[in-house]
């Protein structure tokens, strides 16, 4: 009896191998709903994030009878840029600006100076109850700033600082927590063989925190200076409190000019305070590379 087998074709005893393509497809489809989601949610924040600034630059663009036009005006026509010249001449905005330029150096200068120095102190030196401290200093972050506002006051009036820029000044000399913290942090990172080769040789600490530490902490140096600078700018809160004298007002203050018992001018407020936020924007963007910048700093000693 003869067996007839049938001439199979090349591959066909291979089984099939299921690639899973829908599968595929469905994966790409689903990554591409959750981007495009993703997407369309960071466009509403970053929508809601800039319609103040927006609709503080319609405003201050504005003649003064569309301000208080309804429905809003957005696009304002004509376009009035004259207002940031008139507002700007309507005040001695110019001695504020000086003043206030004057107030956010000292302020910036102290506060590097000193919680660069504790912080040093913190790091680097071993002393007895150094940790109490330490905690002690950072407990006083969680006692709020208004808490203290009438004991300072007090205080700065019996020794006669009141209507002078001291009660705003001289505490920034003396090591607030936060950047206390914050630097101690960086300092902490940087090897102990620097600091102690120099000792080898005979430095002091001074000269270690001044020709070793703060070289080697330009970023976090820089990013006090400029979180500092922006605080002192924008300060309201102090200078209302304790500058009584107008030829003293800083630009925060100068700007209630134009709040009046009967009326506000939004279009010059909105063009004052937009001249204002320049100067903060401008060093923002020209030093945000030490915002992003990743630091670190590895050391090898030889033996």
């Amino acid at each position: 009896m003869t067996v007839q087998q049938t001439p199979s074709t090349p591959g066909s005893s291979l089984p099939r191998v299921d690639v899973g393509r829908p599968r595929f497809d469905r994966n790409v489809r689903t990554n591409l709903f959750w981007k495009f989601v993703a997407f369309a949610l960071l466009c509403a924040i970053g929508a809601a994030v800039l319609f103040p600034a927006l609709w503080m630059l319609s405003t201050a663009l504005k003649p003064d009878t569309q301000v208080y036009a309804n429905p809003p005006i957005w696009i304002p026509n004509p376009l009035r840029f004259e207002n940031f010249t008139e507002a700007w001449s309507l005040a001695p905005f110019t001695r504020y600006f000086f003043n206030t330029a004057l107030y956010a150096v000292a302020v910036v200068f102290g506060t590097v100076v000193s919680c660069s120095l504790a912080a040093y102190g913190f790091a680097k030196l071993r002393f007895p109850g150094r940790d109490l401290l330490f905690t002690i200093l950072l407990s006083t972050m969680m006692i709020p700033g208004m808490v203290t506002l009438i004991p300072q006051y007090i205080l700065f009036s019996k020794l006669h600082w009141v209507g002078t820029y001291l009660p705003l000044v001289v505490p920034s000399y003396f090591a607030g927590a936060f950047f206390t913290f914050l630097l101690r942090q960086f300092f902490m990172g940087i090897p102990n063989e620097y600091s102690e080769a120099a000792r080898v040789d005979g430095a002091s600490d001074f000269w270690i925190w001044s020709r070793i530490i703060v070289p080697l902490s330009k970023p976090a140096l820089a990013t006090v200076a400029i979180f500092t600078f922006e605080g002192a700018w924008d300060s309201y809160v102090g200078p209302l409190l304790y500058l009584n004298d107008e030829r003293l007002y800083t630009l925060q203050v100068g700007l209630q000019f134009f709040r009046t018992a009967s009326a506000v001018q939004w279009q010059y407020l909105m063009a004052a305070a937009l001249l204002v936020m320049l100067p903060v924007i401008i060093i923002f963007f020209t030093f945000q590379k030490y915002f992003v910048e990743g630091s670190s700093i590895q050391g090898g000693v030889k033996g």
